[in-house]
């Protein structure tokens, strides 16, 4: 159902000054960023987001329109050039990387997220290398949300399948006890018995009191499992709301869903 003025309500939520008013108390928000990699070159432009506490929040959006940017630009990874970046009410902008992890931000980057020579043990300990003497705690805890850490805690990560490097990496970065965790496109490329597990780990992280933000390909099912989603295009949000309301807007089905849920992917491994 469209307002006064033509936009649907996900349309009408992105804009700026809606934005303003429901992001009001949020635990993560990100205000009118610009970012990019090179100089003169820019990914996000006047991007909006916010988390509250307790939600899984999804985002999706074409190849190119900036979503794994906005996640890395609120990790620390890519400086912010425009706009601010705030956790729980205070400026986090352009704040480093372990700064960020100390203040309880995880990030699981798509690739690469794991040491493959290291043993399953080993990655955990390099997740709590800032906390060293609480590893045993935090292991036990991990552990009996991915029982397979525990059972194979010896194993080099590198002889891992693609789901249960996912796995690791996912439980790498609970070991600082976040409160904040960014996934970045967690089910890409794993077989659909895998695919289903990170989403049923994630509501699973979330019941256990963790905020997540998560990029995914997977549309369909991420806004199956998220409580808000946001559409990005051409480095800002072009539409957010509730995960079914998206599902089921006609604009979001139209430009996004249908090629978004169609796209295939080589699984990397069951």
């Amino acid at each position: 159902m469209s307002s006064g003025t033509g936009l649907t309500p996900a349309e009408l939520a992105a804009q700026p000054e809606e934005h303003n008013r429901l992001a009001e108390g949020a635990l993560l928000r990100a205000d009118d960023i610009t970012a990019g990699y090179l100089p003169g070159v820019d990914i996000l432009s006047a991007c909006n987001f916010f988390l509250r506490q307790g939600e899984i929040v999804g985002i999706i959006g074409p190849n190119g329109a900036g979503k794994s940017t906005l996640l890395k630009t609120l990790f620390g990874l890519i400086p912010v050039r425009k706009g601010a970046v705030s956790l729980d009410g205070v400026d986090i902008t352009s704040a480093k990387a372990h700064v960020l992890v100390t203040r309880g931000v995880g990030y699981v980057p798509q690739t690469q997220n794991v040491f493959p020579s290291l043993t399953i043990e080993e990655n955990m300990q390099m997740g709590i290398y800032l906390r060293s003497k609480k590893f045993g705690e935090r292991f036990d805890v991990v552990a009996g949300l991915f029982p397979l850490l525990g059972q194979r805690r010896k194993v080099k990560a590198g002889a891992l399948s693609g789901g249960e490097r996912q796995m690791v990496a996912m439980g790498r970065a609970l070991m600082m006890e976040p409160s904040v965790l960014l996934l970045d496109e967690p089910s890409a490329g794993l077989s659909p018995m895998f695919q289903d597990q990170v989403f049923v780990r994630c509501k699973q992280i979330n019941a256990a009191g963790v905020s997540i933000i998560m990029v995914e390909q997977n549309a369909r099912r991420c806004l199956q499992v998220c409580d808000r989603g946001y559409v990005l295009d051409q480095g800002r949000n072009a539409y957010t709301d509730s995960g079914p309301n998206l599902m089921n807007d006609p604009k979001v089905v139209e430009l996004y869903l249908g090629t978004l849920a169609g796209r295939s992917e080589k699984p990397r491994g069951s």
